[in-house]
């Protein structure tokens, strides 16, 4: 799933996430070798990453719109950023990372299982023994759902949210007809994408705060292991 017709004003849609950097950057900082961030988008976390750390952060995207924009933010920011277009399915590194992160819920535009599971095995493949993998994702809210499903928003731009619970799909389409989806995933389905991965669970939290996951919680944020052993 494509970021292209939303690359100009990516920022506008996602004024209100901003925990996350704090959180991705504390595990960066924590990495003794190479840092990966899967989805960069426009470098909203990743420059803040590669700041905090002064290390070189490679960051891979499948659309070359919002790559073009983070290049842009990169020379401005003074940081380095190894940008490369390339689609997170099919993840290959010079060398086994120490930390590989996705932010902004980028793993729910993969539409299937097999594209996960595809993503999980080769993040395990390149991360050293010992290495972390983080990712955030929200967590379905039939309530939620049932209140602004269909309903035509303006903010930040004229659009309507449609949800396919069939399909576990959320769409954000706007009026001019641009459209982004995601497909949610279950708590044991992610454990699952773990467990076929080969990757052990680290933590599971409700926030970025590190607060516990419970019932009440809407966001899943997780860090996963590669086992030493391995």
């Amino acid at each position: 799933m494509s970021y292209e017709a939303f690359a100009i004003d990516y920022d506008e849609w996602w004024p209100h996430v901003t925990g996350d950097v704090a959180f991705y950057t504390g595990l960066a900082c924590e990495a003794a070798g190479p840092v990966v961030e899967l989805a960069v988008g426009n470098g909203r976390v990743a420059i803040p990453v590669a700041r905090a750390t002064g290390q070189r952060v490679i960051g891979l995207d499948s659309s070359p719109a919002m790559l073009e924009q983070a290049h842009t933010r990169v020379a401005s920011a003074g940081v380095e950023l190894d940008l490369r277009e390339a689609d997170m399915r099919d993840l290959r590194l010079d060398e086994p990372a120490e930390l590989i992160y996705c932010p902004a819920r980028a793993l729910l535009h993969l539409a299937t299982w097999a594209d996960r599971r595809r993503t999980f095995e080769r993040v395990a493949t390149s991360l050293r023994p010992g290495g972390r993998f983080a990712w955030n994702a929200f967590a379905f809210d039939h309530h939620l759902a049932a209140r602004i499903d269909g309903v035509h928003q303006n903010e930040p731009h004229a659009h309507t949210i449609r949800y396919s619970v069939g399909d576990n799909r959320t769409d954000i389409i706007r009026d001019d007809g641009a459209r982004i989806s995601l497909w949610w995933a279950t708590k044991n389905e992610w454990l699952g994408l773990l467990d076929v991965a080969g990757l052990e669970l680290e933590a599971l939290y409700g926030g970025f705060a590190g607060e516990p996951f419970t019932e009440s919680s809407t966001e899943y944020v997780f860090v996963a292991r590669r086992p030493l052993s391995q």
